[in-house]
């Protein structure tokens, strides 16, 4: 008979890069971890992992199994979550994606606030501007900008008018002087965003007389969003972050909207791998963060 238990062992091991990573987000010792795994070895008759004394990966059989074992603890916490929401009740696990700068600035004191209204959820919360593909890791959600380039995945829209804002800190104007156009961008020093692999260095804006794409150029590029919008506070440079996330500077004055409605759109969206993730949990999420960032842009 397997044991859900060991099955769970299995996909947090393979999540958590190793035993001793995943015994830490269980609180169990890795060597409980590691007989969970046995265990559920010796009922399939199989090895699941290929282990050396240095490394770990999975078999093949290890691959083939991995998706099975997904579907059904996922088919386990669907069960337990349609009882609860039969009642009303929004509980279980809510595992989440969201960007660096937008997470840790905006979001997070907002799904503090989420999470007291529904004390039966547990939060779990992964924040990166890296992209996570949806279908192989155990995510229920994910926030992410702009439009999406796989088309099986589902948005559900949070900010669909966001644009980007092209911004600059005060002191960095009086410094260098405010651009009239985007071709003077090139005179700038423009914050670059690292965005997989490839460098956001074109940068484009919707003007009166037609789309402009401007090649620019600077002595600072990060992976990271929040970093790039520290810089632009701090007199740096400029730089072109979305407008959801620098709303409340360009309020305080902090940064400079150069361009106002010129910005390229960069619709802010919560997005699922299908529509069945689209528990109770996942819809009052989305109309709650709806709620809240159309105040915040306001």
């Amino acid at each position: 008979m397997i044991r859900l238990d060991d099955v769970q062992a299995f996909v947090q091991a393979v999540d958590a890069g190793g035993f001793s990573a995943a015994a830490r987000l269980s609180s169990v010792t890795p060597a409980m971890v590691s007989s969970a795994v046995q265990r559920l070895e010796k009922e399939l008759g199989v090895r699941l992992f290929v282990r050396s004394t240095r490394s770990m990966r999975l078999s093949d059989d290890g691959e083939r199994y991995l998706p099975h074992a997904r579907a059904m603890l996922d088919s386990v916490a669907g069960g337990a979550r349609a009882l609860a929401e039969s009642r009303g009740e929004i509980s279980g696990p809510l595992r989440l994606a969201v960007p660096s700068d937008l997470g840790r600035n905006v979001l997070l004191p907002w799904l503090d606030d989420f999470q007291a209204a529904h004390p039966g959820i547990s939060l779990q919360l992964r924040i990166s501007d890296r992209t996570i593909d949806l279908h192989r890791h155990p995510i229920d959600a994910a926030v992410r900008y702009g439009m999406l380039d796989d088309s099986s995945l589902v948005a559900q829209p949070l900010l669909p008018d966001n644009r980007r804002v092209l911004c600059a800190s005060p002191d960095y104007l009086a410094r260098h002087g405010r651009p009239g156009h985007p071709d003077q961008l090139r005179e700038h020093n423009c914050l670059c965003f690292v965005w997989g692999e490839q460098v956001h260095d074109r940068w484009n804006f919707e003007l009166p007389e037609g789309l402009c794409t401007v090649k620019v150029t600077g002595n600072r590029v990060s992976d990271d969003g929040e970093l790039t919008r520290r810089w632009a506070l701090a007199g740096h440079g400029i730089a072109y972050k979305s407008h959801a996330d620098v709303a409340a500077d360009l309020k305080a004055g902090r940064l400079v909207d150069l361009f106002p409605g010129m910005g390229e759109r960069s619709p802010l969206n919560l997005v699922t791998a299908h529509r069945t993730q689209l528990t109770l949990a996942v819809q009052q999420l989305r109309d709650f963060l709806r709620e809240r960032l159309g105040d915040r842009v306001r």
